[in-house]
C-alpha cells in the first residue's frame, strides 16, 4: 500500500543522505514501482551518481527513516495547530499591545502537545 511506498522512498533518502546525496527526485533520480504482486514497492529505475543500495543497505536506513518520517509527522500537527501567519501576528500584535504572552503561550502549547521524540 502507500505506506510501504513512504518508508522505501524515507529508505532511499536516509540512504542517500548517509552518501553524501541531500536530495532525491522521485520524479527523475529514483523512480519506484509496485506490481501490486504482494512483493511490495521497489527500484525501477535508479539514476543517481550513488550505488544503488541493497537491500541489507536499505534495512540499515530503516531507523534513520523511521525517525525522519516521525519527525514529519510532528513537523506537520505543529504546522496546523499553529494556526497561519496573520493568526499569529495578531496574537503577537495584541500581546505587545495588551501586555500579555498569548502567542509565546500559545507556541510552547504547540511544542509540548507535539514533541519531537
Amino acid at each position: 500500500g502507500e505506506q510501504k511506498m513512504a518508508s522505501l522512498s524515507s529508505k532511499i533518502t536516509a540512504y542517500a543522505s548517509s552518501n553524501g546525496v541531500s536530495s532525491v527526485d522521485f520524479t527523475k533520480d529514483v523512480s519506484l514501482q509496485d506490481d501490486s504482486n504482494g512483493q511490495g514497492p521497489y527500484i525501477k529505475e535508479w539514476n543517481l551518481a550513488i550505488a544503488k543500495p541493497s537491500d541489507a543497505e536499505l534495512t540499515a536506513a530503516e531507523t534513520a527513516a523511521d525517525a525522519a518520517e516521525a519527525l514529519a509527522t510532528v513537523y506537520t500537527a505543529r504546522r496546523q495547530a499553529y494556526g497561519s501567519v496573520e493568526s499569529q501576528l495578531d496574537l503577537q500584535y495584541h500581546d505587545s499591545k495588551d501586555g500579555t504572552t498569548t502567542w509565546v503561550d500559545h507556541v510552547a502549547k504547540v511544542k509540548t502537545d507535539n514533541p519531537k521524540s
